[in-house]
Parts: structure tokens; sequence; C-alpha cells
């Protein structure tokens, strides 16, 4: 099967990015390398672009989408923390533009066959990257009933994390939870049909967002990334984030909030004495949307929020 993929807000990222011929450009998560392609196009004949997924099947596409641009591209299947370590491979010292898309891509949720969607029954694995020993079926058979409504409300904001991580534990007492469709059926008997009448979303959706969160450690990546990523940028450089839940875009926007107004002064004191200097600059000042256009024709863009900053000069 084809990979299917429509990249969010790519107009908004390619205007935030301000990718310009001859510089070097890090798309930290291919998907289905829409934006890659874009940006590819804007930084010929002389720029680089590096392309980084955990997932082997967005590698495998990336090759085959960008193949007109071969020559200027470097693409890694690993986790985009190691950014660094790809950067000193290819003997880089800063580049001019990072792109972080946070979001699931419609290949993983329709034809990875890995249990990210709710909507079929399938292996609950989860994983974006197979190698990745750990799935959710193992946190869902190994975690105590304790530790799963913990992890239910950490990552999913789970109001029924209780009643569904006690009724997990009733049902895997009985027989091992291996598919998505046993979990959905869980769970909709843990919700209180009312609440779950009442809801906008799925009743399992929040669970499953948690689960995934949780299996490829997508927080705590996400928070060791932004510590890294802005020194990795030459100044002027820019970095934009597109995240898809408010887990992933709190922890943004706090991050590039604390770079770019470091000072922790009083606001009565009449200049700075604690030295803080901020290193970014907000391109946005509140994170960008996607227009009503966009979201009718790709909903599952109607989630995102788009963030930029800007490293500011040494």
């Amino acid at each position: 099967m084809a990979y299917r993929h429509t990249s969010a807000m790519l107009q908004e990222v390619m205007t935030c990015l301000a990718c310009s011929p001859g510089g070097v450009y890090v798309d930290c998560t291919l998907g289905g390398a829409g934006h890659a392609r874009a940006i590819c196009d804007r930084i010929l004949p002389d720029g680089l672009f590096i392309g980084i997924d955990q997932d082997a099947d967005a590698i495998t596409n990336a090759w085959a989408s960008l193949e007109p641009y071969a020559a200027n591209i470097r693409l890694f299947h690993d986790n985009f923390i190691h950014l660094p370590d790809f950067l000193t491979q290819l003997q880089v010292n800063a580049v001019q533009g990072i792109l972080l898309d946070l979001g699931l891509s419609q290949h993983q949720l329709e034809a990875s066959g890995r249990g990210f969607t709710f909507q079929k029954d399938e292996p609950l694995d989860m994983r974006m990257d197979t190698r990745n020993p750990n799935r959710a079926q193992d946190l869902i058979a190994d975690l105590s009933e304790e530790a799963l409504a913990d992890l239910f409300h950490r990552y999913g904001e789970e109001r029924w994390s209780k009643r569904i991580a006690r009724a997990i534990v009733a049902a895997r007492a009985k027989t091992p939870i291996r598919t998505t469709g046993q979990l959905v059926a869980i769970i909709r008997t843990a919700v209180p049909q009312g609440a779950a009448a009442r809801s906008k979303i799925h009743p399992a959706t929040r669970v499953f967002q948690a689960l995934r969160i949780a299996v490829n450690q997508e927080l705590d990546r996400l928070m060791q990334f932004l510590d890294t990523a802005v020194g990795l940028l030459a100044p002027g450089g820019r970095m934009c984030v597109l995240s898809f839940h408010s887990l992933e875009d709190r922890l943004v926007k706090q991050r590039f909030k604390q770079l770019a107004h470091p000072c922790t002064c009083p606001p009565q004191f009449p200049r700075c004495v604690c030295g803080g200097r901020a290193t970014l600059r907000l391109v946005t000042k509140k994170a960008l949307r996607p227009t009503p256009q966009e979201i009718e024709q790709n909903p599952m863009a109607r989630s995102t929020r788009l963030r930029c900053a800007e490293k500011l000069g040494e």
C-alpha cells in the first residue's frame, strides 16, 4: 500500500521556516515527506536536507518521494534526539532550520497494523520504531492498577483513569489483552454511558494517546530535544514545532518562553541584574492554527498547533 499522508499547515510551516537556497534544514519527523519536499524545493541547488524518522516505513517512503533531490538529502532511521550525532557525522556545525512534526501519519493509522487507532482491531503494539522491545500490550499486561491509572491520567488527562485501570486488571486476570478491539471493549464497559454519550470524542481516545506516548517515550524525548536543539541553530535559524495535543504544546510553549524571556528579576527592578540572556525570539506570539478550509480538506489537521522561534545572534 502506498504511504498516505497529508502534511499539516504546509504553507504556514514554509512561511515560518523561511527556507533559503544553500541552507541546511532538518525535518526531524519525515512522515509522508510533504514538508520535506517543500523544503528541498526551496534550498536548491546547493542546500542540504537532513531527514529523520524512527518509523522504517517513513524512511522507505522518503527515499522514493525525495529521489529527485537525492544529491541534496541525507536520511537517518532513528529518533530525533540523536540529531547532534547526525550533524557530527555530516560535519555540520549549525543549521538554518529545524522542523518537528509530532503528529501521527495517516499511514500509521490506516496501514501500519500496529494498533495506533481504536477504529480497527489490530495487535496492541503502538511502537513507532519496531526495534523498540516495549509494546502497548506489555504495559497493559505488566503495570499495576495504580500505575495504569496514573499513566492514563498523566499522559491522556483521562477523567475515568481509575475505573478504566480497574477494569483492565480484572479483564487481564481472565485472558491476556493483546488487541485494540479487546481494549476498546474494556474501556466502553468502564466509562459511564452518560459520560460517553456527552463526550465529543471516542471513549478510548485518551487511553490510546496515553499508551502511545508511554510506549514511545514521546514527552521525555521532546523535553530532551528542546533542551539541545536551540544550540544546533545558526544565528537567525528557526525552529518550528507542530504539536497535536495540549501536553506537547505546553512543553514547547514553556521552553520557547523560557529561552525568549529568561530574566527572573522582579518586575519592579529598573533593570535586569540576574544575567538572563535571551537566546530566542518568538516568531509566533501565539500558536498558529489551521484554517477552516484546511480542516475541511484534511480533518487530521484540526488539532494542530504551530509554534516558531528564531535563534538570536551570539
